[in-house]
C-alpha cells in the first residue's frame, strides 16, 4: 500500500480554527484541515507553510506540532504531521477547497470531517487547544 506523507494547519485564531471543505477529489465536500503533501527535500515545517500560501494566500507561523496521524484509507496510507499555526500575513482565501468555516469548542463537531481529520479533532480536544 502507498505511503502519502502530508501536511496539515491547525489554524488558530482567538478561541476558533480553520476548517476547509475539499473542492475535488475522491474526498469532495468532506471537511478538513488545510494543507497538503510534502515535496522533496522539504521538512514538514516547510511544507505546511508554502502549501498554506499555495491554497489560501497567507503566511502562516508555525507554533508547535499538534500529533501526527496514520490513517489507513481504503488505497492508501495517509502519514500526517499536523501543526498548530496562526496567520501572520494576507487574508484567506481559497483556491482549492469548497468552503471554509471558522470552528471553536462548541461547534467543533458541526461538520462533516474526513475520517484522518476526525483523529486530528480528537487530539485537539485531548490537548485543551481550543480551552
Amino acid at each position: 500500500m502507498k505511503t502519502i506523507d502530508v501536511v496539515a494547519a491547525i489554524i488558530k485564531q482567538h478561541d476558533r480554527i480553520l476548517a476547509t471543505q475539499r473542492g475535488h477529489g475522491d474526498h469532495a465536500g468532506g471537511w478538513e484541515f488545510p494543507g497538503g503533501k510534502i515535496e522533496l527535500g522539504e521538512t514538514p515545517e516547510q511544507a505546511i507553510v508554502r502549501e498554506i500560501r499555495e491554497e489560501l494566500e497567507a503566511t502562516i507561523s508555525v507554533d508547535q506540532l499538534v500529533t501526527v496521524i496514520d490513517h489507513f484509507y481504503e488505497t492508501f496510507h495517509l502519514h500526517m504531521h499536523c501543526f498548530l499555526c496562526h496567520v501572520t500575513d494576507g487574508e484567506l482565501k481559497l483556491h482549492e477547497h469548497r468552503a471554509a468555516r471558522w470552528l471553536d469548542a462548541g461547534t467543533l463537531d458541526s461538520v462533516d470531517w474526513l475520517p484522518a481529520d476526525v483523529k486530528v479533532v480528537q487530539a485537539i480536544k485531548d490537548q485543551g487547544i481550543l480551552g
